[in-house]
């Protein structure tokens, strides 16, 4: 026998892990295409965002279109996701960044909502992010589809958006914005 030899049970075993390992990966592509968003495409640019609603910790709701008249950067995020937890340094500087020009709004999909998040901005309080959750399952409707996380939105001074993509590059975020608000 060569080193290279596999018995047909092996192979017959490896084959059984590799079909329920597809199939828990299409059951997870479903399980999330469910919960941010149905079979949908992402809105494209121009698209009115402006009924987006989200909470702060103190229960207060929100829209987007509270912000009529300044530059938006919406950030779908999650504790749970690396990338997310990569991009975040970013995100709370130009939070704290922010005033009449523009605003950051940092919104956590993790399911298990505050219970999640305050006690990883508890564990991070370096960052000073002042995060916000969904208001209700189809508060993010009208982004579209949200395929992966974290997901950034730029939003034009009438509630349109202007550009959105997925995972996170270093200064990105900062150079979006920048054109945003250059753009009259």
């Amino acid at each position: 026998m060569s080193d290279a030899y596999v018995p047909e049970s092996r192979w017959r075993m490896l084959a059984a892990a590799a079909l329920v390992g597809g199939g828990l990966l299409l059951g997870g592509v479903a399980v999330y295409r469910s919960l941010f968003g149905g079979g949908s495409e992402g809105a494209s640019s121009g698209t009115d965002v402006s009924r987006v609603a989200f909470v702060d910790s103190g229960g207060n709701r929100r829209t987007l279109a509270d912000f009529k008249g300044k530059v938006v950067l919406v950030d779908v995020w999650a504790t749970w996701c690396p990338p997310c937890r990569k991009s975040l340094p970013e995100v709370a500087e130009l939070q704290k960044a922010g005033g009449d020009r523009f605003v950051v709004l940092p919104i956590s999909v993790d399911q298990g909502g505050w219970g999640d998040v305050k006690p990883f901005l508890a564990q991070n309080p370096q960052l000073g992010l002042k995060a916000y959750l969904p208001d209700g399952a189809k508060a993010l409707e009208a982004f579209g589809e949200i395929r992966g996380i974290p997901t950034t939105l730029i939003i034009d001074r009438q509630g349109r958006l202007v550009k959105r993509w997925s995972g996170y590059a270093d200064g990105m975020a900062k150079r979006a914005l920048d054109e945003a608000l250059a753009a009259r």
